[in-house]
């Protein structure tokens, strides 16, 4: 697989970590609350359901990472999957919650998913 590709999936699983991290840990804070638009109260009150979306997008990070530690056939085969996942994810968060995720999630999934097809 390609450098190019192989950073471009890393990078997205960062971004899930990071995502993990404002759910699960930061949820009432100012820079979650900013970066997801939540009031104060409203993440008070759906604390516990972040944090249950922070787990989710942990296990997104967890298989791009390892779609990109494992040899082929399998790492190809993860690394599709997840990215898949990750660009389905996007695509309905992008329609039910914001149209931001759609270039912050959906986009990063798609240039990793042409990226892993044509190195392979």
């Amino acid at each position: 697989m390609s450098i190019t590709a192989t950073f471009v999936v890393l990078a997205v699983a960062a971004l899930h970590v990071y995502i993990l991290i404002l759910e699960m840990f930061l949820w009432t804070g100012p820079r979650a609350r900013a970066a997801f638009g939540t009031t104060a109260e409203f993440a008070a009150e759906s604390k516990a359901l972040a944090a249950n979306q922070g787990l989710y997008n942990g296990f997104l990070a967890a298989g791009l990472v390892w779609g990109a530690v494992a040899s082929d056939p399998v790492g190809f085969q993860v690394k599709i999957f997840f990215l898949a996942c990750v660009a389905v994810a996007g695509l309905y968060g992008a329609a039910t919650a914001n149209r931001r995720i759609l270039f912050v999630q959906t986009v990063p999934a798609v240039i990793g998913l042409a990226l892993v097809v044509a190195a392979h």
